[in-house]
């Protein structure tokens, strides 16, 4: 019986038994309510095929999606103090940092790197939601920094791509320094006559809007993405009436001049390829990466 009982069992178990299927297969788009397959989702860039929702997407994947080849060199940034004000509410600040480190497997909110995209080089910087709702403290600001140190030294565009909630309310008026710390660093790109170009992300708002985010050469903002200082719920508290619909939404601050460009995610690349070209004064982009064609002898321009 042993035999039966150590292997035959088992197998049959084996077969019959259940298997456990992982539970992030799907994924609801909160707009429409659709489930979407997550291979689809990845494939689409995280935009509902359905309602063309455009959901939150880490600057690793927009960056896989953006660089040639998805190849990029992840650029070291200065480190920020830990906790500079031993701040605690529910939670101590250091707790907050670890858990939100653990979720997302980065160090801060924001990620710096290098490339090329359609063969022109840039430095990129993201800002991630997932992180403390992408908060300004003093690792952004120092991120922020040496993207612009390095794009000068570089002699290239930066790209940044903005999504946060604001200032980091636990490094205080620390967080508040960023404010003008990333401002005098993009004057930097301005007096070297480079491009600062910002796509501002779901959602862009408090002193992130009201600093770097608005400071660019060129704004795009993808669709529907809420670009604001103070939140509508706030404005609605405060003067007591109900906003326009769409009220600071991307296609509302395109329409009031606030914007260059509203670029669903899709096109996003190649339009950012286009403008560095056409700013850095390189010449159009090549589709297909084929060669120029050659002029033939004899023939009029």
């Amino acid at each position: 019986m042993n035999w039966i009982s150590n292997y035959v069992r088992p197998r049959i178990n084996s077969l019959f038994s259940r298997r456990e299927t992982p539970d992030n297969l799907w994924t609801k788009c909160k707009e429409c309510g659709t489930m979407l397959f997550h291979r689809e989702l990845k494939d689409a860039l995280n935009v509902c095929s359905n309602c063309d929702h455009h959901m939150v997407i880490t600057p690793r994947e927009r960056f896989a999606n953006l660089f040639d080849g998805g190849l990029f060199i992840e650029l070291e940034t200065q480190a920020a103090v830990a906790d500079p004000l031993h701040f605690k509410d529910q939670k101590k600040y250091p707790d907050r940092m670890k858990a939100a480190i653990k979720k997302t497997g980065e160090p801060d909110a924001m990620l710096v790197a290098e490339g090329d995209i359609g063969r022109t080089p840039i430095v990129a910087a993201g800002q991630d939601f997932a992180f403390m709702g992408g908060s300004m403290g003093m690792a952004v600001g120092n991120a922020i920094i040496g993207a612009s140190e390095r794009a000068v030294q570089r002699k290239c565009p930066l790209i940044l791509f903005s999504a946060a909630g604001g200032a980091r309310m636990q490094e205080g008026i620390l967080s508040l320094m960023q404010m003008p710390r990333t401002t005098v660093a993009l004057q930097m790109l301005k007096e070297a006559g480079l491009p600062f170009i910002v796509v501002l992300t779901h959602p862009t708002t408090g002193g992130v809007t009201a600093s770097y985010a608005m400071l660019g050469d060129v704004h795009i903002a993808e669709p529907k993405a809420l670009i604001c200082f103070a939140g509508p719920r706030v404005i609605e508290q405060t003067i007591r009436e109900k906003l326009p619909e769409g009220f600071q939404r991307a296609e509302y601050l395109l329409d009031h001049g606030m914007l260059d460009r509203v670029t669903h995610r899709k096109n996003m690349r190649n339009e950012l390829i286009t403008i560095c070209r056409m700013l850095m004064g390189l010449s159009p982009q090549i589709v297909g990466d084929l060669p120029a064609p050659k002029k033939t002898e004899g023939t009029k321009k």
